[in-house]
């Protein structure tokens, strides 16, 4: 079922053909510029990529973010994003060409479903993020908090839940628009402190469950939020370190694609093959901001894409395919 809840799609959708030609230039200048992905190429010497089928551009499988710093072109980071990763696990490393174009981008693919950024408070729950550097997800949140028109009420609230919710209070009270920005365990705890009601709270849930004890399906954590938080709905934001775009979800689960980033969707078993909509398989991501690094990469994720355009994440692929994708980072390594 798809979702109906357009009330925050402010944007129109994109001309197709435009971001096919844009991820076709992407891809030609890639092809030629990054090392890396010219060797993942060479192994498929019967890949032949097509301008009017995106899907037939190889995608780079993420696991090569945990080995390799990945370039197009010559040129000195400005700033290395790293994922949080849990205990022993080896973070993945972005590296950015340049901080302010993935600010703005971020400010662009949040505009594009909730109009303009300053028009809302920004309060944010991220512990473990906040508390380490190279988050990309705390660089967006701090940029977002600067461009406020309501900073008395916007910030990172660390360790300082009731004067969260004393903001929050103030802000139902004076009709202040609030995203509540946080990491899903981090708002599973303030939902256990506090209840309330704030029907026109946006409370906001990044995903982030991973080592904080059992991983809830999506709808069990909405449905805990929506009680304690008073609303209707939970929104959701989808990025990752090795992205520099976002997709949002105003509502249960159904994404939106951003103007610089598409999702497919590919078989689990054939990488090859696209699914067609409605059915379950791997997520390929096109992502134009990403033309310094790589914009065609193939992700962990489970997900499915709607007739209408949204798509859902459902999950991740189980260890053995992933453990298939470490053996050919090792290969190229």
């Amino acid at each position: 079922m798809a979702n109906d809840n357009t009330k925050y799609r402010h944007f129109v959708a994109n001309n197709n053909k435009e971001f096919n030609d844009r991820a076709w230039e992407i891809f030609q200048f890639q092809s030629k510029n990054n090392t890396l992905y010219q060797k993942f190429l060479e192994l498929l010497p019967n890949c032949l990529p097509k301008q009017e089928n995106l899907f037939s551009i190889p995608c780079l499988p993420v696991h090569f973010f945990k080995h390799q710093l990945i370039q197009t072109g010559s040129w000195d980071p400005e700033t290395i994003f790293s994922s949080s990763g849990t205990s022993g696990s080896t973070q993945s490393n972005h590296a950015v060409r340049s901080l302010n174009n993935y600010l703005e981008n971020t400010v662009r693919c949040f505009e594009e479903i909730y109009g303009p950024v300053e028009n809302y408070a920004f309060m944010a729950l991220l512990p473990h993020y906040l508390e380490r550097k190279g988050s990309s997800l705390v660089d967006m949140a701090g940029y977002f908090i600067g461009k406020s028109k309501f900073k008395d009420y916007s910030g990172f609230f660390l360790n300082h839940k009731d004067r969260l919710v004393t903001l929050l209070s103030k802000a139902k009270a004076e009709n202040i628009p609030v995203v509540l920005l946080g990491v899903s365990f981090a708002l599973l705890s303030l939902a256990s402190d506090f209840t309330f009601q704030f029907p026109e709270l946006i409370v906001m849930e990044t995903g982030g469950m991973k080592g904080q004890g059992r991983e809830l399906p999506r709808s069990e954590l909405h449905d805990i939020l929506k009680t304690a938080f008073g609303v209707d709905h939970i929104h959701s934001e989808y990025g990752m370190t090795e992205l520099l775009s976002q997709a949002y979800a105003p509502a249960d689960g159904y994404f939106y694609e951003s103007s610089s980033l598409k999702i497919l969707i590919r078989d689990i078993t054939d990488p090859f093959r696209e699914v067609p909509d409605g059915k379950v398989g791997a997520v390929n991501i096109i992502d134009l901001a990403n033309k310094d690094s790589i914009s065609f990469i193939a992700t962990d994720d489970l997900g499915r894409k709607c007739q209408d355009g949204t798509f859902e994440i459902l999950g991740r692929l189980d260890n053995a395919e992933i453990r298939g994708c470490n053996l050919l980072v090792h290969h190229l390594s």
